[in-house]
């Protein structure tokens, strides 16, 4: 017969045994982004509601997006790849799915129709720019500017960007090609659907550069989203450009005197891919078609100011789950923010990156 402490000792041990075979059994998908806000907002819309609805499942956050390109290579390298799913910017996407490190996804099998059985494919329309790319949210890089410092005739286009007579003052500009140059050609009369073909020439690259010169000796050069925030609250700069998020933060959270023009922002994406070899495939692919679906797209803006990739997300955008504003204003994405909107073209930066970053840099220092 046994003691009652043996009998204790034995029922604690199964109640352990038990413990650890259904921990054994849950299903941990290593979810890669690019963490703070942006991971919070992915954890509030996509992870805690999938994880509610399936609780074999546990989603674990790692913050390693800015390396991913380089990390994936390596895991692929030594056949040992452990991350289920990665968020990516759209040119990284591109990348990886080009070097055979991303599957590739057959979007209507995959992902769920818009509420009124619209494709995802029309659903996201030109924003699938990869086989292997699923995009979650349109940022965009726009100008902000000091509304106090203006006088009574704030800036309405781009164009006034390189007005110093009209608007005095330093500018900020972020310190590489991209976008520069398709806004220095905008401002210069170049009819948005000839900005690349222009820039495919000589001439072109030359006219585009001589309107940077117009306003290169009152520019300061940016490398991180936080600089021109700051720059336009110490009044450094009457206006300057950045990520959209990042000035909605400084304008409403802050209430900082700062507005922002939206003419001719230049529309990036942010969306997931699927490494090649990811484990917990079957369990990755539900989750995307959950995370991706209309109604969390539309839920992930109640915590960030960025646009819903989903046309069918857009009329969802609801208040900001903090501040309890209305956040489709905010939204580069809004029809009153997106009249005039440049789409970078991913594969000429891809073909011509590496050339052109080293004539700005050279630029840089004439």
């Amino acid at each position: 017969m046994f003691h009652k402490k043996t009998l204790a000792t034995i029922t604690i041990s199964a109640a352990l045994a038990a413990t650890s075979f259904s921990a054994s059994a849950e299903t941990e998908m290593v979810v890669v982004s690019w963490g703070g806000a942006y991971t919070n907002s992915q954890q509030k819309a996509y992870h805690e509601p999938y994880m509610a609805e399936n609780s074999d499942i546990k989603i674990i956050n790692d913050d390693s997006a800015a390396e991913a390109v380089a990390k994936l290579r390596a895991m692929n390298e030594a056949g040992n790849v452990t991350w289920s799913l990665v968020d990516a910017v759209a040119s990284d996407a591109i990348r990886l799915c080009d070097e055979g490190l991303a599957e590739e996804i057959d979007f209507d099998t995959v992902l769920a129709a818009a509420p009124d059985g619209t494709p995802a494919t029309e659903d996201f329309g030109e924003l699938i720019v990869s086989d292997c790319f699923i995009p979650q949210i349109v940022y965009s890089t726009t100008f902000g500017y000091r509304t106090d410092l203006v006088g009574d005739n704030p800036p309405a286009s781009i164009a006034d960007v390189f007005d110093l007579e009209k608007i005095p003052g330093k500018r900020a500009l972020e310190k590489r090609p991209i976008g520069n140059l398709e806004w220095a050609l905008l401002a210069d009369g170049v009819p948005v659907e000839e900005v690349y073909d222009t820039l495919e020439t000589e001439e072109g690259l030359d006219r585009a550069f001589a309107k940077l010169d117009t306003i290169k000796d009152q520019v300061i050069w940016w490398e991180k989203g936080a600089q021109t925030p700051q720059l336009l609250a110490d009044g450094e700069v009457v206006m300057g450009s950045t990520y959209n998020g990042r000035l909605f933060s400084v304008i409403e959270e802050e209430k900082q005197p700062i507005a922002m023009m939206w003419d001719w922002q230049v529309f990036d994406l942010d969306g997931w891919i699927v490494p090649k070899g990811a484990p917990h495939m079957e369990e990755v692919m539900k989750y995307l078609k959950f995370a991706t679906d209309t109604q969390r797209l539309a839920d992930q803006a109640k915590y960030i100011s960025y646009g819903p990739a989903r046309a069918s997300s857009a009329p969802m955008v609801g208040q900001h789950a903090d501040l309890g504003i209305d956040m489709a204003p905010h939204m580069p994405t809004n029809p009153e923010n997106a009249k005039n909107t440049l789409l970078y073209n991913y594969e000429w930066w891809a073909d011509n990156r590496d050339d052109l970053d080293e004539r700005f840099q050279a630029w840089l220092a004439q």
